[in-house]
């Protein structure tokens, strides 16, 4: 029998009824294609796989969170099978990455990116990259060349846009003609510029240094960059200058090591920072409110800023662009046995970097079937998609940790030009030119003409923008701007061999063998902690920092002089570090690492030590409770106290908090314990309350581009303007007949936080919470800021509500100029039990999975936000245990 959809209705609805059927078919067609264009590029996981060029067979476990686990017979076989294992999950990741790295965007986006491509063209990281290959071990080179055989055969295994990402069939859309050309090591290299540039030192406050100095004087400049509080907090290595003796923990012998070093070099690390940061040879000034002839010309201001958007306009590798970096790193430590419950150490590390979909981690493991010395890796932990080898975790013997050391390894020099020449000493010298041809999708090539003095590239030319630069850079220098233009000298883009310090950490057996891989691990310097499992912990500070001839780098140099040369780097034995300290525990936190005895210049900005300090405080408490397990480690992780409460809510409470609502808002204050959980409602109060104390105190005195985003410098300023309540700081300029004073202008920021709660959640300051203020977007690095909502949809996640704060040790970083929204996380949190490493856990951001809509592409994200961890496992026999897929690797 036939039957007639809809008969029985009258005609007009009949046809409605077939329209809106033949829709609903049309839809499910549609959707019906985009499903199988996004599941067309998922990994194979389980069965058999052919991988051309193995040596023998290769297996891949992997657990419910997609975590790869490999396990082969050689070393290249090992590397090969995770160049195609990191190619079946990340390959559009790593074609990204190794665009931004060549300053080759343009190729996929079009005019749209031809700025960026420009700076990373002039300073040339992708020429860097290729300098350093001839300098890499045999072994470093051999398994560069097998992890890029493996990505390789990958990519003729899939050679379609639809097979190889859902980002492709997007670009198609656009950029048909697109095709990515096969991966070579300089690929992998390259991407260790652009984790440099993102942990850049203090470039960042060269450049305010300057840019304040433009509209304050000299004294008041000083304020603004107070000097690290070694009174309050401690720096990482704590003892006193020793003999460089090592004794086995097992043994009982401690010992603190810091080498007292030459006592040759200039301006030791824990000195006062200058007392007049106006320009290197800027008289003092006293504090006191500017002049109008003291407040630079509107034009300087602009120039300055114009300098600090030139040299970050790269868009950071890590998803840090246009956020502020200030005030936030890294944490690490590590506690000896001593401590612990189980008598072995205990290891924690989480890198605070910018977020991002998926996350720049990628965790996976790597084991010799048979560990030799002919295949000496057995090792678990986080590696970069695109890079060889594990960057952070542990092997079968040792763990490691890192957080950025921050030492000074970038100077900015002026420069007397003409033409392609520049002076030197007295008389002018010929500039390195070169002529870089940017392909750009859509239209004809660009041609850049890179120039580049003994310093390095000249970095003034690079945008429109750059010529306004000079003006403020000049008067801060006390020169004319007629024939300057800006040079930078950075240690990054001289080739070296942190490639090797990577393989050989991953084979590290002792503490020895950790220092001899850390010896080579150059840029970016790193705080490096350790533990083993014979009990022993440790530190070490890396890299290549600069020995200057005169000054400390904290403010441009006149290049012509060459009184502000380099002479040298500090040697590496005369780095700080430390071994079996007596106290038993390492805390690392982009503090200072070494006292104010230490011999060598590091840098004069440094984090002013408020997360090292709160963790000292939180290892202190549990020792004094007991032992120390795997779960404090975890729970010190997540806490989440603000450090300047303690001092700044007393002056609220003291100042009377305006139009206090029956008292609720006092209430709210005088029962916080000061941490910031997402449901806190006086932690939503108080960080609202501090926006708007930074924007009322500093908002009328400095340039746009420069004022506070909040952080521990500002921590740091602010306790002290406490103490001086008729500071000009805490005068408005900007209100005519009146003088603000401090407590004025903390009733006046209390008033703005409560109007602004009031508005954005009620009336009902109970009801008020910090996590739907303190919000994450997980923002995809290339299509995620497209603007077309629905690309933005496919591949963006969130938002999450999350706890924490700018300077916690939970360091959910955000910005006061611009709102509470998170923009700088912990990308990923481990602790390492040294006791059992299969009881060692761990988490990631997102997920393993560079595919949207795989199951995998963000399932650790509510994981992470939640202060949640997954087995980190290492043997063999509790890898299978986990194994949810198993995928065979053949020749």
């Amino acid at each position: 029998m036939r039957i007639a959809p809809f008969a029985g209705f009258p005609w007009p609805l009949r046809w409605a009824a077939r329209v809106l059927v033949v829709l609903l078919v049309l839809a499910l067609l549609l959707a019906g294609v985009v499903t199988w264009t996004v599941r067309r590029s998922f990994p194979q996981v389980d069965g058999e796989l052919r991988l051309p060029g193995l040596q023998a067979k290769a297996t891949v476990l992997r657990d419910g969170h997609g975590i790869p686990q490999i396990y082969a017979d050689t070393p290249h076989d090992l590397f090969m099978a995770q160049g195609y294992v990191h190619a079946q999950d990340r390959f559009w990741e790593m074609d990204f990455r190794r665009k931004t790295t060549a300053g080759r965007l343009s190729e996929l986006f079009g005019a749209a990116t031809l700025d960026v491509d420009k700076v990373v063209r002039t300073l040339g990281w992708r020429r860097t990259a290729e300098r350093e290959l001839p300098l890499l071990s045999a072994a470093t080179r051999q398994s560069l060349t097998d992890y890029t055989a493996g990505v390789n055969a990958w990519m003729t295994a899939n050679d379609g846009f639809a097979e190889r990402s859902l980002e492709y069939a997007v670009l198609g859309l656009t950029n048909g003609s697109y095709s990515p050309e096969p991966w070579t090591p300089a690929d992998s290299l390259a991407w260790l510029k652009a984790m440099a540039w993102d942990l850049r030192s203090n470039l960042d406050d060269e450049l305010r240094r300057a840019l304040y100095a433009s509209v304050l004087p000299p004294g008041r400049v000083a304020q603004l960059f107070p000097a690290y509080p070694f009174d309050r907090h401690a720096p990482i290595v704590t003892g006193p200058p020793a003999e460089d003796k090592k004794e086995d923990a097992a043994t009982g012998g401690t010992t603190a090591v810091r080498p007292a070093g030459s006592g040759k070099h200039t301006a030791p690390a824990g000195r006062e920072k200058p007392a007049a940061p106006a320009g290197p040879e800027t008289p003092v000034a006293p504090a006191g409110p500017a002049t109008p002839a003291e407040r630079a010309e509107p034009g300087a201001t602009e120039a300055l800023a114009a300098v600090a958007r030139m040299l970050r306009v790269v868009p950071s590798p890590l998803g840090t662009e246009g956020n502020d970096r200030e005030g936030i790193g890294s944490n690490s430590w590590v506690v000896s046995g001593a401590l612990t419950d189980t008598g072995k150490p205990l290891l924690a590390n989480d890198p605070h970097l910018g977020p991002r979909i998926p996350s720049i981690w990628y965790q996976a493991g790597l084991h010799c079937r048979v560990k030799s010395a002919a295949c000496p890796y057995d090792v678990v932990g986080y590696t970069f998609s695109g890079l060889p080898g594990v960057v952070i975790g542990h092997n079968d013997r040792v763990a490691w940790g890192f957080t950025n050391l921050g030492p000074d390894v970038a100077d900015l020099y002026l420069e007397r030009t003409r033409g392609d020449t520049y002076e030197a000493e007295g008389s002018f010298r010929p500039m390195e030119v070169r002529t870089e041809e940017i392909k750009v999708a859509g239209r004809a090539p660009e041609k850049l003409t890179v120039r580049a003095t003994r310093h390095g590239p000249i970095v003034s030319g690079v945008l429109e923008t750059a010529a306004n630069a000079l003006p403020g850079a000049a008067a801060a220098a006390g020169e004319p701007k007629e024939g300057l233009a800006v040079a930078l000298r950075w240690t990054a883009l001289d080739p070296g061999r942190t490639g090797d310090a990577l393989l050989l950490l991953d084979t590290a057996k002792n503490f020895d063998e950790f220092r001899k891989a850390a010896s080579l691990f150059e840029v970016p310097a790193q705080n490096m902690v350790y533990a083993d499992v014979d009990g022993n912990i440790g530190y070490q500070a890396p890299g290549r920092i600069p020995v200057r001839a005169k000054g400390d780098g904290t403010w441009p140099a006149k290049g012509w002089t060459g009184e502000a040369e380099w002479t040298g780097y500090i040697p590496f034995d005369e780095l700080p570090r430390a071994y079996n300290p007596p106290e038993g525990f390492i805390v690392t936190a982009n503090n200072a690492a070494a006292g104010p005895g230490y011999d060598h210049f590091l840098t004069a900005d440094w984090a002013f030590g408020h997360r090292s300090q709160r963790i000292r405080q939180r290892l202190e408490q549990a020792v004094a409770a007991g032992k120390i397990t795997a779960a404090t480690m975890g729970g010190i992780q997540m806490d989440s106290a603000n450090t300047l409460a303690p001092t700044l809510v007393p002056h609220l409470l003291r100042a009377g908090v305006p139009d206090d609502q029956g008292g609720a808002i006092g209430k709210l204050l005088r029962g916080w314990d000061f941490t910031q959980g997402r449901d806190s409602a006086a932690a939503a109060y108080f960080n609202a309350v501090w926006r708007h104390l930074l924007r009322r105190t500093f908002d009328d005195d400095l340039p746009e581009g420069g004022r506070p985003a909040g952080g521990d410098r500002w921590y740091e300023v602010v306790r002290t303007l406490l103490d001086r309540p008729a500071d000009p700081f805490w005068d408005d300029v900007r209100t005519k007949g009146t003088t603000e004073t401090r407590d004025d202008t903390l009733r006046a920021a209390m008033a703005d936080a409560r109007a602004e709660l009031r508005d954005r959640q009620g009336d009902q300051p109970g009801d008020w919470r910090w996590g739907d203020l303190h919000t994450l977007e997980l923002t995809n690095e290339s299509f995620g800021t497209s603007g077309i909502a629905p690309i933005e949809w496919l591949f963006n996640r969130g938002p999450l509500r999350v706890g924490g704060g700018k300077d916690s040790v939970d360091a959910t970083g955000w910005n006061a100029t611009k709102g509470y929204e998170v923009d700088w996380v912990p990308s990923m949190r481990m602790v390492v039990d040294l006791a059992d490493l299969d009881r060692s856990r761990w988490v990631n951001l997102t997920g393993a999975s560079g595919h949207a809509f795989h199951a995998t592409y963000a399932d650790q994200a509510e994981l992470w936000a939640d202060g949640a961890t997954t087995p980190m496992r290492q043997t063999e026999r509790a890898v299978r245990a986990d194994a949810a897929d198993t995928l065979t690797l053949v020749p």
